[in-house]
């Protein structure tokens, strides 16, 4: 069967996107406290982005709240209503592409893993993540760097040998006043720890609480067996079709608006790369 082209298929979702799924409101599943991405006040860029799409559908934008952590989707996207009336909430604005907890749509964000490094403390003649393991030994002895319960920064430091220089945190912290960006940020004012390997978006929000050229900030490159750099989506219920393709339309007729709000978050973009199997011949 002959696949439909790309350019015609791109004008399908922008067609789509200026279609109202029928519906007064555009209801997001969040996380009240989880800068940068989203905050109860609605200072996140997936806030931004969720009021974006609300405007543009002329709906009321809605949130559920819930801690990002385990059980988040199925204690918000899958749940339903205690009246039996449907779901809690429809769309979750930022998930990997190809989660098995949800249909993704198409990327909207492709970032990396950056090393941050505290400037002033012995570490400013690094440049490349790769000097860390060939430091001296005296040097290496006093390297403070975060390390998470899992993640390819972890693979990485286990593969460098560098594991007795971690300071152990987990990836999804239960603190209700901090999320792992807020806990990270703080630790390294304060001296507890002088570098993380840290997702582009939770490192543009450490950046951004600290002034200007406090940090050095060395994007992570991905190697064949250590992957770094991911490809974010928003996402919809399995078998949510219709609103899948909304939201699809939405992203292409807006990328360059996403782009913008996102940019201001001081936050790594990279080309954003179709997902394998999902590219058109034309």
């Amino acid at each position: 069967m002959k696949t439909i082209p790309t350019t015609v298929k791109f004008l399908l979702l922008i067609s789509l996107a200026n279609i109202s799924y029928a519906e007064d409101k555009f209801r997001v599943c969040a996380d009240p406290l989880h800068p940068p991405y989203s905050t109860r006040q609605l200072t996140g860029y997936e806030n931004r982005i969720a009021a974006l799409f609300a405007e543009q559908l002329g709906e009321e934008l809605e949130y559920t709240w819930f801690p990002e952590r385990m059980g988040f989707i199925r204690n918000t996207l899958k749940a339903e209503n205690e009246n039996g009336s449907g779901y809690k909430c429809d769309v979750v604005m930022g998930l990997p592409v190809g989660s098995d907890l949800a249909e993704t749509t198409r990327p909207y964000l492709h970032s990396t893993y950056v090393l941050l490094i505290a400037r002033g403390r012995g570490w400013d003649d690094i440049s490349d993540a790769s000097q860390l393991p060939n430091l001296p030994l005296q040097k290496l002895e006093r390297l403070k760097i975060a390390m998470f319960d899992r993640g390819p920064g972890t693979s990485w430091l286990q593969k460098n040998g560098l594991l007795e220089q971690g300071v152990p945190y987990q990836s999804m912290t239960g603190d209700n006043e901090h999320n792992i960006a807020m806990q990270i940020e703080q630790d390294l004012h304060s001296g507890r720890i002088d570098m993380v390997i840290l997702w582009g978006p939770m490192a543009g929000y450490v950046q951004s609480q600290s002034p200007r050229n406090s940090y050095i900030a060395i994007p992570m490159q991905s190697t064949p067996d250590i992957q770094f750099d991911f490809s974010i989506a928003m996402a919809v219920r399995h078998g949510d079709n219709k609103r899948k393709l909304m939201l699809d339309g939405l992203i292409a007729k807006n990328q360059d608006k996403i782009n913008a709000i996102i940019a201001e978050y001081g936050i790594v973009m990279l080309p954003i790369v179709e997902p394998a199997g999902k590219k058109d011949d034309d």
